[in-house]
């Protein structure tokens, strides 16, 4: 874990200026908040609502981005109105609770935009039981979200908006059952299943800090579509959330809420979420964690039980959404490992198809965006397997072969990335036996998928672009023994 913390491949250093930029949008609209005249809770509601419009919005355009970027306080102040509205009612705000949920989780179906949406919509909900939003306190926390949300749209597509100058990557979904609204609308019965039972035992916990529990099995839901990602998922909030509080007796409640270093320790722990969000969700919890200590010491209301007690709640939500995964219409893991191994199978072929075409001179193909797109498959097929190769899991034979896997598919997209750099000299010329490679790599990606046998010839090209060719071949090839797998452990096939 500290491997991937560190040492993790930052190309093009995006996840540097991910986390850069939000420490200045977030900044920004905190100033702001302070400037207009809010209180403490105004400002921590408007800097909430700065994080999540940086961090939730990733539509594959910038267009869409802005788009998507102005929406959210069209779904955010009708979500918290309800909320502070439905304070003094606890079965109403519950049930409330409940269907925003659902609805939030469902949303998915209309892809990073309505994820976007959805998100924005729970954390709403879920910030004005954090507050104890009441009506009174509508008008200061609308105007926060308004200011905080334009804030974070200023500092993104204006002062610094490095998006622009990037190739816009797809935003793949896998095909399962009758595709992706049919997981989706089995997701948000398992969350809203989860969440019910969180809010009802995280009660019986903490009449006052309820809410934590269902937050945690909310977050547990995202970004997962199968019982295994979620369940791999949830074991690791608990252990950022244990880290994070074991970090927090060690900063946060020496700290008692002084302005300046509890600034400092926000601006780290806001850092630390965005630097570390791609590349470990349990280091993400831990500065998950360690901001909401902050947050709470600068509220006045930090101490040592009030950490156990989060530590407590976070295991509720988990055990929800475990409950819920299990027990609840669930989503196989094979049935979406499949799916995502399958498209980053095809996606592999269309990127060779587009090298060879920009190699054999045509002005209009271009490689890039496919590339882009494959690191996204892969990124979910990696999500995707994680379950199989946990290191709880098991069974040594599957985490063998699901390992053996992710290891041949990194080799698929080095082999590409060396294709797809080749063909964008414009030195390189056509060679009349690049058509044939790429006839037999799309031979070999349609027996994999199908399960049949790849057929490889052994041969040493010396010309770049086959000798890449010659590779991905050879990868395809060695795939077919670990996804022909026997009937009751497979990760490809029917």
């Amino acid at each position: 874990m500290l491997k991937r913390m560190f040492v993790a491949p930052d190309p093009g250093r995006a996840r540097l200026r991910f986390a850069a930029r939000a420490v200045l949008g977030i900044g920004l609209a905190v100033v702001v908040c302070f400037l207009a005249g809010h209180s403490v809770v105004g400002a921590v509601t408007g800097g909430l609502a700065a994080l999540l419009a940086l961090f939730t919005v990733a539509d594959a355009t910038v267009r869409g981005q802005a788009l998507t970027t102005a929406l959210l306080p069209a779904v955010g102040v009708p979500v918290l109105a309800a909320a502070a509205e439905l304070h003094a009612f606890p079965v109403a705000r519950d049930l409330a609770f409940l269907a925003v949920v659902g609805a939030g989780v469902y949303a998915r179906r209309w892809g990073p935009r309505g994820h976007s949406l959805g998100v924005f919509a729970f954390m709403t909900f879920f910030v004005a039981q954090f507050l104890h939003a009441t009506p009174e306190k509508l008008p200061e926390l609308y105007a926060a979200v308004l200011l905080s949300v334009l804030s974070a749209a200023v500092v993104r597509f204006g002062l610094w908006c490095y998006e622009r100058r990037l190739p816009p990557a797809a935003a793949p979904s896998p095909a399962v059952g009758s595709g992706l609204a049919r997981v989706t609308t089995r997701q948000a019965v398992q969350a809203a299943a989860g969440a019910g039972f969180a809010l009802v035992v995280g009660q019986l916990v903490s009449g006052q800090r309820w809410y934590w529990a269902v937050g945690a099995t909310w977050w547990i839901f995202v970004n997962t579509a199968s019982r295994g990602e979620t369940l791999v998922r949830g074991f690791r909030r608990v252990l950022g959330t244990l880290i994070g509080i074991c970090l927090g007796f060690l900063v946060a409640v020496p700290v008692h809420g002084a302005p300046v270093p509890t600034a400092a320790l926000v601006t780290v722990a806001v850092f630390g979420i965005f630097y570390t969000a791609a590349v470990s969700y349990t280091w993400m919890m831990l500065w998950v964690t360690v901001l909401a200590e902050s947050l709470y010491g600068l509220l006045g209301v930090l101490s040592p039980g009030l950490l156990g007690l989060r530590l407590v709640e976070t295991g509720v939500g988990a055990l929800g959404a475990a409950l819920a995964v299990l027990f609840v219409l669930p989503v196989t893991t094979h049935a979406i490992t499949d799916a995502w191994i399958r498209r980053a199978l095809r996606c592999v072929h269309a990127c060779t198809a587009e090298a060879a075409e920009r190699l054999a001179g045509s002005a209009t193909a271009d490689p890039a965006p496919r590339v882009a797109e494959l690191e996204q498959l892969l990124g979910r097929v990696r999500l995707a397997v994680a379950p199989l190769v946990h290191p709880l899991n098991p069974m040594p034979a599957r985490k063998r072969r699901a390992r053996r896997v992710l290891a041949l598919l990194d080799d698929c997209a080095r082999e590409v990335r060396g294709l797809v750099a080749v063909a964008a000299d414009p030195e390189a010329s056509h060679d009349a036996r690049l058509a044939t490679a790429c006839w037999r790599v799309e031979a070999a990606v349609e027996a994999l998928t199908q399960g049949r046998r790849v057929t490889f010839v052994a041969e040493a090209p010396a010309e770049p672009a086959l000798a890449h060719l010659h590779g991905l071949e050879r990868a395809l090839a060695d795939l077919a023994e670990p996804l022909r797998a026997p009937s009751g452990s497979r990760l490809v096939g029917a």
